[in-house]
């Protein structure tokens, strides 16, 4: 009986720990290029009392065991990279990416970060950067008097300065993409690492080897479904009052035997 609380117990946890995750997701509906998050559940390990097609005589077998189980864990978070719908902002600096890939920046320790975040500003020396200030991978710098900026759909950007009828070409947006993005490390700011899940980044042009084009003007928001989170919200706050029921309960019963 006491097996009892522990599984009720580890079902509570698990789904608490999806709570966290809807509040997450619901949190960051409204973020840029996010992806939702959600649970991987596993059962554990079993006690075997009885093992499937042990003898039960000498001419017959168990057809089935006696395998008591001892709840669920969760094992790990996964996101989930399904597109999320373009938004049009009308911004030239704004840039979403349509189908796979991420944008490469610098972080401040000279390491490469990914991000589907393309809602690019100019800081102060003229360098394309993310809302939190890191500037694109190729080092992109925009000219003081740029009078009309152009990101084509391979990551070509190029401007009109004053005196010259034809645009000037400044670089590309760096792109990457993964084997399995779900491996990707987050590290918060809309951003994430290279890990060995994730495998070794696979540069390219947008629009080639499986990268999406880049399309100006437009941004990707959340692909979060608040519709089906507050679903899953109610669904799970049912399966945690079941499990905190079946607590009660066994309690109950260890009270009644007491007092036997």
């Amino acid at each position: 009986m006491f097996t009892a609380l522990y599984t009720a117990k580890s079902g509570m946890t698990v789904q608490q720990t999806n709570i966290d995750l809807h509040s997450h997701n619901l949190s960051n509906v409204s973020t840029t290029g996010f992806k939702r998050n959600f649970a991987n559940v596993e059962d554990l390990a079993y006690q075997n009392y009885r093992q499937v097609g042990a003898a039960a005589t000498e001419q017959n077998q168990l057809p089935t065991g006696l395998h008591m189980g001892l709840g669920a864990r969760t094992v790990s978070i996964g996101r989930n990279f399904e597109q999320g719908s373009l938004q049009e902002s009308k911004n030239s600096l704004d840039v979403a990416i349509n189908g796979n890939g991420f944008f490469e920046v610098t972080m401040p320790d000279g390491t490469i970060g990914y991000t589907r975040d393309g809602s690019f500003k100019v800081d102060a020396q003229g360098r394309l950067v993310t809302s939190g200030g890191l500037p694109v991978a190729n080092g992109i710098t925009i000219p003081p008097n740029a009078t009309n900026i152009s990101i084509s759909n391979d990551g070509a950007v190029s401007a009109t300065v004053p005196g010259n009828t034809q645009p000037q070409p400044l670089g590309n947006l760096a792109m990457s993409g993964f084997v399995n993005a779900g491996g990707l490390e987050p590290i918060g700011q809309n951003l994430f690492k290279e890990s060995a899940a994730s495998g070794q980044p696979q540069q390219g042009t947008p629009g080639t080897n499986g990268l999406g084009i880049i399309k100006q003007g437009f941004l990707e928001s959340s692909n979060v479904n608040v519709v089906e989170e507050l679903v899953n919200m109610i669904q799970t706050q049912r399966a945690y009052e079941m499990n905190s029921k079946a607590i009660s309960t066994t309690d109950q019963m260890l009270a009644k035997l007491s007092q036997l």
